[in-house]
C-alpha cells in the first residue's frame, strides 16, 4: 500500500539533493551570505502569492465540503496570516513592502509555482497536493534535518529564527496533517497512478532545489 514515504523512496536522490542543498547547509551553520538570504526572502514573498492561488485552485478542485473547507482554511492562513508574517520578517532584514510589491519573479520562482498550478489544473486534487508536498513537507523535513546535524550552529546564527520556525511544533503539526492527508489518498490508488504521481513529485522536488540554487546564484 502506497503512502508519502513511497514517493520519497522512489525519488531518494532528488529529495536528498533538495533537503541537503548547499543553501540549506549554509543556513544551518550560519555561513550563508546575507544577500543570498535576502534574495531568497524576496522571491519567497512572490512564491507565497502563487501558493495562495494554488490553494484557491484546491478549493475549485475539491469534491466535497470537507475538502473545500481544508482548501479555504489554507488559503485564508496564507492570505490573512502568513503573507503578513513574511512581510514583517522581510522588514527585519531591511526589505520593505513596497519593494516586495514591485519585484519581478525569478525564473526559478516562475518554474516551480507555474508547475504546481499546471499540475493542479491538468490533474486532480491529489496531483496538486503532491506537487505542493516538496514545499509543505520538505521545509519540515529540512528543519528537522538541520537540527540533527553536528555542524548546525544556532547561537549567533542570523538564520536561527527561520530554522526554529520550521522546526517548531506549530509547523511540524501542519506537516503531519499534510502527510496524513497524502497517506490516506495515496493508499487508495493503483500502481499506474503512483507511477504518475511519483513523476510529479520528482519534478516538483527538482524545481524546489532550483529555488535554493536561485538564492545562491542571486538569479
Amino acid at each position: 500500500m502506497a503512502n508519502f514515504e513511497t514517493l520519497k523512496a522512489r525519488n531518494t536522490a532528488e529529495w536528498k539533493s533538495y533537503c541537503e542543498h548547499a543553501f540549506v547547509r549554509a543556513l544551518a551553520d550560519g555561513t550563508l551570505r546575507e544577500e543570498a538570504f535576502r534574495h531568497y526572502l524576496k522571491q519567497d514573498y512572490l512564491f507565497l502569492i502563487q501558493f495562495a492561488r494554488a490553494w484557491g485552485l484546491a478549493v475549485y478542485k475539491s469534491r466535497n465540503l470537507s475538502e473545500i473547507r481544508q482548501g479555504l482554511a489554507s488559503l485564508r492562513a496564507i492570505v490573512d496570516v502568513e503573507i503578513g508574517l513574511h512581510v514583517a520578517f522581510c522588514a527585519s532584514w531591511g526589505i520593505g513592502e513596497k519593494e516586495l510589491e514591485t519585484l519581478p519573479e525569478s525564473r526559478a520562482t516562475l518554474a516551480y509555482t507555474r508547475y504546481v498550478l499546471d499540475a493542479g489544473m491538468s490533474g486532480d486534487l491529489l496531483d496538486l497536493h503532491v506537487a505542493l508536498a516538496p514545499c509543505i513537507v520538505g521545509y519540515g523535513d529540512i528543519a528537522r534535518w538541520i537540527m540533527e546535524q553536528p555542524f548546525t550552529r544556532l547561537e549567533g546564527n542570523p538564520y536561527r529564527g527561520w530554522i526554529e520556525m520550521y522546526a517548531g511544533a506549530e509547523y511540524q503539526t501542519l506537516v503531519k496533517a499534510e502527510i496524513d492527508w497524502l497517506d490516506n489518498r495515496l493508499s487508495r490508488v493503483d500502481d499506474a497512478r503512483i507511477d504518475t504521481l511519483s513523476g510529479v513529485f520528482r519534478d516538483a522536488t527538482r524545481l524546489e532545489a532550483d529555488f535554493w540554487q536561485m538564492g545562491l546564484d542571486l538569479a
